[in-house]
Order: C-alpha cells, then structure tokens, then sequence
C-alpha cells in the first residue's frame, strides 16, 4: 500500500479521466467558479496568512454520494469540535504552495487525520483559494473522487474526536438546512447532518458547491441556529 509519506517526491497530478457521471457538475464548478462566488473572505493581498489545504473528498456509498467530514477535538486552539474537512497547513515537505504542494498536503493530512490511504484517492479539481480571518489560513480546497475506499477513523483523539460521511442527500435535504447566527452578527449557512452542527467555513464551501453543481434545493434561510459566543 502506497502512503502518502513515500510519495512526497513523486508527482500528484489532477484527472477528471475515469470520475463517475455524478461528479461531472462537480469539476465544471471547480473549473469556472469565481473567489467571490465562494466566499467574501479572500487571501491578503499582501500575501500574508498560513497557506493550508483541505481535502473534499466524494465516494459512492449504501446511500450514492457522500461527503468525508471530520470533527475536530475540542482541546485544539482553533476551530475547536467543529466539523470540517481533513486538511492543515502546509509542510515545507509538501512543495510549492502554489504548485502541486496543496495536492500533496491535503493527501496528507488526510492520512494522518483519518488514515486514509492516498492512493484510493484520485484528485480532479481545485477550488479559488479562500480565507478564514479568525486562523489567518489561506484555504485550497482539493476535490477527490474515493476510487477505491480505504477504512478510515481516529487515529489522534487529541486532533481529531470523530471521522464521518455525509450522503449527499442529506446535504441537499432542506430539513437539514438552517442558517447560523454568530455573536459577531455573522451570519452563513448550516447544515443538521449526523448529530453535527457543519457551519463556518466548511459549510459555506458545500453550500456553494452545491448550488453550482445545481444539487442544491430550496431551503428555509429563515431557520436560524445560534452559535455559542466561544464558537
């Protein structure tokens, strides 16, 4: 089994050669979407900020598609119990972050988050760098279709509290849709799936996805939850 710390030197490529009929609106949206069509929150100008990288990864399950989330431990500094993808800021190991460095670290952090095995994983688009203001990281969303799904579940229970999937279905379900309100005044969508609360930048990034792979149906924007003023 090929691990993701053995291939740092090798190539990580992206194709769409091979992706399921369904992912297709998927690498459409990843190849026109805009920045400000994902998110207001945009890299520095300055450049500033940790360049980091998420993986979001697609498999086929008892369900058809599904998402890869994971809850992060609550002791962590930051973003601390909330849902998101497998991903982190990038090694020096990982290469140019403006090459193929995003590919390999969320190929990495995937594996040491999950215990994803990386060669199950076949990339095929990556998404406009964003910015989440409150950990100064630059976000690169990688998309990955599960080719040949590996088990996956806590490795570090001081990183990582639990790892789960999310049908598709369930994203698209307006019953689980809502929109959380921040402290702040903050206000983005939400999504009630597996006795989870996925909001903030996760959230955003599905919701966007959803609505121009033209999955998403019409949800109640009214159905506000509130955020605990630590969140």
């Amino acid at each position: 089994m090929t691990r993701a710390s053995e291939t740092r030197g090798d190539a990580v490529t992206l194709s769409k050669e091979g992706l399921p009929d369904w992912l297709d609106p998927v690498a459409r949206a990843a190849e026109t979407v805009e920045p400000l069509q994902l998110s207001r929150f945009l890299p520095p100008e300055n450049g500033s900020g940790r360049q980091s990288a998420v993986l979001i990864l697609f498999g086929e399950g008892e369900r058809g598609p599904e998402l890869l989330l994971m809850e992060r431990a609550g002791s962590l500094r930051s973003h601390a119990g909330q849902p998101s993808f497998p991903g982190g800021a990038l090694d020096p190991e990982d290469g140019d972050p403006h090459g193929d460095g995003p590919l390999r670290a969320a190929l990495r952090e995937a594996e040491e988050e999950t215990g994803l095995d990386p060669s199950g994983v076949q990339l095929f688009g990556v998404l406009p760098r964003l910015y989440i203001p409150v950990s100064r990281f630059v976000v690169t969303s990688v998309l990955g279709w599960w080719r040949e799904p590996s088990p996956v579940g806590v490795l570090d229970p001081n990183e990582t509290a639990r790892v789960f999937t999310v049908p598709v279905a369930d994203l698209t379900d307006p019953a689980n849709r809502a929109t959380t309100v921040h402290p702040s005044g903050h206000r983005g969508p939400a999504f009630l799936v597996e006795s989870a609360l996925v909001w903030g930048f996760t959230a955003g990034v599905i919701d966007r996805l959803l609505h121009y792979a033209g999955w998403e149906r019409p949800w109640d924007r009214e159905k506000q939850v509130p955020l605990d003023w630590r969140s």
